[in-house]
């Protein structure tokens, strides 16, 4: 049974005019058959046209492939064939020696940016033999490494460029619906064994596989004969498009439409607007009703005369207006003038590294990916460097080190492409006075204007300044002079807790320690609004705030003063910032769960970029909404000085939320190399908020059904502290032997989450679009 409002017989339709009976039938009928396409007989290409894109010179000569030298370092430079596939999506490449063929293509989807010339540490530094107009890097989402390129010519590494831009256009411009369309296409085109654009049995059942189905052989050749209209075993044109509609309908949609529909099978704006209302949608009206008419029905006798089909219904809930995440969330919606301690600041943890911070790599790349990710605090661990140049790296361990004024360039060049609000950088100094000076030099002549040098004129300088007053700007965290002195008199390290530290990682060199404990005045003068301050107790509340010092924490010294002085930890971080970062012990780079520290209003909470799990889906979630521009404000009640709250006594339950769990949609094989292997798939909802609110609860698996797996089961919360919930929908492949395997996710603050019937849009474990992979639930949200 479906949620919603029930009743029983369909609801009395509001008085309208009489819709003509020809209109009615004629969008009424069912879906025609897409016409065929007479200009190709290969699948492969039909799915290519559905991105309008196979006339276009520059995709043309990517079909035809190229012969690409691959950079990888000084000495290993190798010339591979590079070839875009027919399906429009993916790039096959050539292997020295040849994989599983997974192994051998990647997705433009999963393309994070293409950058002309030496735009990457790799082609900077070992690139210079080639000219910059033949080269270009490909960077992924995710942990993937970059991909740099140079090819044979300057027009063809511009033909790869322009090429992969008009297909990532045009992907982020495709529908839910014509992304399904175009994915199931693609794997037809696979099935087709002997490419006769003819299916057969035997390879309609290769094409259930690959779509992660695993259906009844008697059920599966009886739907293939009711397609199978010239009774020779194949289907063709029209009966394959007509095998594809049966395979893809969708029942539960079909059921909510027809109970607002009624007998004539079409939806009435007034009819819509009823769903909308039920659905729990703000500003529902008649109007709405009839924009999402005219934005999302195909049939356009049924546009003119503001009626809905079941297409139109389907291709409206599958979009962005449908999903659980409420699209005026989407852009930057909150408040950007309150000062820089009221937000959560989407923060790195040694955010120069791309792996362990035992024997990892470190590269400037690392930044930009944080960047891209619209991380706002990054992290630079300073040490001594030849030359009289300062680098970074993670001290006295194997990881690789970088110059500081290289990282301080990808700072100039990609801090601000994602988000216009200020950065910080977070220096950890174990560099001496002179190189200190040099790291001043670079920080001033490399940034220029976007440093913050002294202070904004403000009309309250008892506050920081706010986001919006510092957009473009860049602040240094590190030792101010004046304000450095302990009260022996002595000048105090910015390293961050360094008594915790040498606890966890060992006493450093004797004249290391003495070099950290001095300040030059050239990097003194460049701290404005984050003067690093050691937080030892939590002041009485008479002393007065100090706004620009920022205190360091490892996640155990947080937890003891959120576990010892709860309220008074989230009254100090209403006026002062905070920063939390992962405890020196974690040497594989491992995470913490960012929630506690968010439930106290620690505003810096540093996790590891580099290492996926679901603590870094927490703080993509956490940092989905508002433009994604790496600031959230906090709730009232982590910004108010004089605050009550406590997130370990958070008083009784505030808010229910139901989530019925209805059926998923085209989930990802885990293994595509073996075709007999099909997820048996579970959902789980996770609440991540104060203690009292965390729980988790998961449906039934459902058996070899990865495709349009069902499961009508609800699950219920109790909520407490509603504004600082996170839901998290995880869906994972059933094992009865050992854990369950990761098939995807998706996380939202429980303030973005929409109520009614949503859709879902899954992503990896990296972040990346699981597209069309989705959750369809209802959602209810009852405040007590």
């Amino acid at each position: 049974m479906l949620c919603g409002r029930w009743r029983s017989c369909r609801r009395r339709r509001r008085e309208e005019p009489p819709m003509p009976a020809q209109v009615a039938a004629a969008v009424a009928l069912p879906p025609q058959p897409a016409p065929q396409d007479t200009g190709s007989k290969r699948p492969g290409l039909r799915a290519l046209k559905k991105l309008g894109l196979t006339e276009d010179e520059d995709v043309r000569a990517m079909l035809r492939g190229s012969r690409l030298c691959k950079i990888r370092s000084r000495t290993w430079q190798k010339e591979r064939l590079y070839r875009l596939q027919e399906d429009g999506l993916s790039v096959w490449f050539q292997r020295k020696i040849p994989r599983a063929p997974s192994q051998h293509i990647f997705f433009v989807q999963h393309i994070e940016a293409v950058r002309e010339g030496h735009q990457s540490e790799g082609l900077r530094r070992f690139g210079g033999a080639f000219a910059p107009a033949r080269c270009l890097t490909i960077a992924f989402k995710g942990r993937r490494k970059n991909l740099d390129l140079v090819a044979p010519t300057a027009e063809e590494a511009q033909q790869w460029v322009r090429g992969l831009a008009k297909l990532r256009t045009r992907l982020d411009a495709m529908s839910q619906r014509e992304r399904l369309d175009h994915w199931i296409h693609c794997y037809l085109h696979r099935a087709d064994s002997n490419q006769d654009s003819k299916m057969s049995f035997k390879e309609i059942k290769s094409l259930l596989r690959m779509v992660n189905v695993d259906m009844n052989d008697m059920y599966a050749y009886r739907l293939f004969k009711e397609c199978d209209h010239s009774n020779n075993e194949r289907l063709e044109g029209t009966e394959i498009e007509e095998f594809l509609r049966r395979l893809l309908k969708r029942p539960e949609l079909e059921e909510i439409f027809h109970r607002y529909s009624g007998e004539d099978r079409v939806l009435s704006a007034p009819e819509l607007l009823e769903f909308l209302e039920d659905q729990g949608e703000d500003g529902a009206t008649l109007a709405r009703a009839q924009q999402l008419i005219q934005n999302y029905e195909l049939n356009e006798t049924a546009k003119q005369h503001e009626l809905m089909t079941l297409d139109g219904f389907m291709m409206y809930l599958l979009s962005p207006d449908g999903a659980a995440l409420d699209p005026a969330h989407t852009c930057v919606f909150q408040d950007m003038d309150q000062p820089l301690a009221h937000y959560f600041i989407s923060s790195s943890h040694n955010t120069y590294l791309t792996d362990s911070q035992i024997g990892g790599p470190s590269s400037t790349e690392a930044y930009v990916r944080a960047f891209a990710q619209g991380c706002r605090c990054v992290e630079l661990d300073c040490w001594e460097g030849p030359g009289g140049e300062p680098i970074i790296y993670h001290g006295h361990t194997l990881t690789s080190k970088i110059l500081f004024r290289d990282v301080i360039q990808a700072v100039r060049d990609h801090a601000f492409t994602v988000s216009p609000y200020p950065v910080i950088l977070s220096l950890e100094n174990h560099c001496g006075l002179e190189q200190q000076a040099a790291m001043a030099r670079h920080l001033c002549t490399i940034l220029g204007d976007m440093l913050v040098t002294q202070a904004l004129d403000s009309p309250n300088p008892e506050e920081l300044p706010s986001p919006e007053q510092l957009k473009g700007r860049v602040l240094v965290k590190g030792k101010k002079l004046p304000a450095a002195r302990s009260e022996d008199g002595r000048i105090l390290s910015d390293r961050e807790e360094e008594e915790e530290e040498e606890e966890e990682e060992g006493v450093e060199a004797a004249e290391q320690r003495r070099w950290a404990k001095q300040i030059s005045p050239e990097l003194s003068a460049l701290v404005v609004y984050c003067c690093a301050t050691r937080l030892r107790t939590l002041r009485p509340a008479p002393v007065p705030p100090q706004p620009c010092q920022v205190s360091s924490l490892s996640e155990r010294k947080a937890k003891k003063f959120i576990r010892e002085a709860g309220n008074s930890f989230i009254r100090h971080n209403a006026h002062q910032l905070t920063r939390v970062y992962p405890l020196g012990l974690r040497m594989t780079s491992a995470n913490y769960s960012p929630q506690e520290m968010w439930n106290s209003g620690c505003q810096l909470v540093a996790l590891n970029f580099q290492t996926p799990g679901y603590e870094m889906d927490l703080n993509a979630g956490r940092f989905l909404i508002n433009g994604q521009c790496g600031y959230v404000l906090k709730p009232a009640c982590l910004r108010e000085p004089d605050t009550n709250f406590d997130p370990e006594c958070p008083g009784p339950p505030k808010t229910t939320l139901t989530i019925q769990v209805l059926t998923a949609q085209q989930l990802p094989k885990l293994n595509a190399e073996k075709p007999n292997s099909i997820v048996d798939p579970l959902v789980r909802v996770e609440i991540h908020g104060v203690p009292a609110d965390c729980a988790r609860k998961e449906t039934n698996y459902v058996l070899n059904n990865g495709f349009n797996p069902r499961w009508g089961q609800t699950l219920q919360f109790q909520l407490r502290a509603p504004e600082l919930v996170l839901v998290r929908f995880v869906v994972e492949d059933y094992d009865t032997t050992s854990p369950n395997d990761f098939v995807g996710q998706f996380t939202l603050p429980l303030n973005s989450l929409k109520q009614g019937y949503r859709h879902i849009h899954l992503l990896s474990k990296d972040g990346a679009s699981l597209s069309p992979a989705t959750l369809f639930v209802h959602i209810r949200i009852q405040s007590s």
